[in-house]
């Protein structure tokens, strides 16, 4: 009889076997449904079928033969493919979040466009609006949402063993890894960190009933992303760019991924769109035309806002209340405004 590798081992192994195009590995996506093993030494793994692309599913096979065979030593693996009707990013479990009528994901695909800016001054112009708002600052690595609200060195309070109450500012409850950090002190964490606080924070914040939570994601298509979708129903993805070709190409994987995990992408947002001249009134725009426009078309959307630049927008903001809650009726917060009219009709009436 041939040498058994333990079952542990063979799980250490697809621990290392990422998903094809993404950063997360297959356990942690929960794509492995049961490894079994055979009385000749070799083990059956079943994997879920995430995609309909034979390609991807044929690569994922290759990975986990080479995982299992020429590096652990396995002897024969037979896999088992599990058809679902779910696809990647409707893992089993994903539900509504309870309490929350919408939830909203603001996304970019690079840093520096202002998407937490866009996510900040978004939620509180709902809250004017009456509704109930939760922000939750999903960005681990560079949390800024404690600087824009200038919460200070306040810390949420606890509501029992692992439940947390969220700091609210502006007529919003706010939770980021923000609150946690000592000054400027990095967060160096892997994946499987990043998406356990993401869970904790969806989870175990006690949030109460609410019309929207709006997620701020984390420039780029990673762990955040994927944890977010895996564990509640998305009503929404705004992707936020700039005028630039460099910013409209990588908002454009933003985008890709927001349809990946079933998100369905209510439109774009072009921040920094133009410069109004305070003396002549004269309308500029110093980085460039039609590149939202340019991705909606490509995209089949449409661009809900071109957010102006104004002093004010980033002075609001490093002071610690968004302009759209000291400024109301500023030109900005007027486009602001219209954006969360714009959100709130594209909600499903039966969210």
């Amino acid at each position: 009889m041939a040498r058994q590798v333990p079952v542990e081992a063979v799980f250490e192994a697809l621990g290392h076997v990422k998903y094809p195009g993404f950063t997360t590995d297959i356990l942690a996506l929960g794509i492995v449904e049961e490894v079994k093993p055979r009385p000749d030494g070799g083990f059956i793994v079943v994997l879920r079928q995430a995609t309909e692309r034979d390609d991807v599913m044929q690569r994922l096979a290759a990975n986990v033969h080479q995982a299992l065979t020429a590096d652990l030593g396995v002897s024969e693996v037979e896999l088992q493919v599990r058809r679902v009707e779910a696809e990647l990013g409707e893992k089993t479990g994903r539900a509504r979040l309870a309490g929350t009528k919408y939830v909203v994901a603001v996304a970019s695909g690079k840093g520096g466009v202002g998407k937490s800016t866009v996510a900040a001054n978004l939620a509180v112009a709902l809250a004017q609006m009456g509704l109930k708002v939760g922000l939750l600052d999903a960005d681990i690595y560079g949390p800024s949402m404690a600087l824009m609200f200038g919460t200070g060195d306040e810390r949420p309070k606890a509501g029992g063993p692992q439940n947390l109450y969220p700091i609210e500012r502006c007529g919003v409850n706010l939770m980021s890894m923000g609150f946690f950090l000592d000054d400027r002190a990095p967060v160096i964490w892997r994946g499987p960190m990043v998406m356990g606080a993401i869970r904790q924070f969806l989870k175990d914040t006690l949030w109460g009933t609410q019309d929207f939570l709006i997620v701020d994601l984390p420039p780029g298509t990673g762990d955040a992303q994927l944890t977010l979708a895996q564990q509640v129903a998305l009503d929404g993805g705004i992707v936020v760019t700039t005028p630039q070709d460099v910013s409209v190409l990588d908002a454009g994987r933003a985008a890709k991924m927001l349809r990946q995990v079933h998100c369905p992408i209510l439109g774009i947002v072009e921040n920094m769109s133009y410069f109004v001249c305070p003396d002549c009134g004269e309308r500029d725009e110093i980085f460039g035309r039609s590149g939202a426009d340019r991705m909606a078309a490509e995209e089949g959307t449409g661009v809900l806002a071109r957010i102006p630049i104004y002093p004010e927008i980033c002075e609001s903001g490093d002071k610690g209340l968004p302009i759209t809650f000291t400024q109301p009726r500023h030109p900005a917060s007027q486009v602001y405004a219209e954006l969360a009219r714009k959100v709130l009709a594209m909600m499903p009436e039966d969210g």
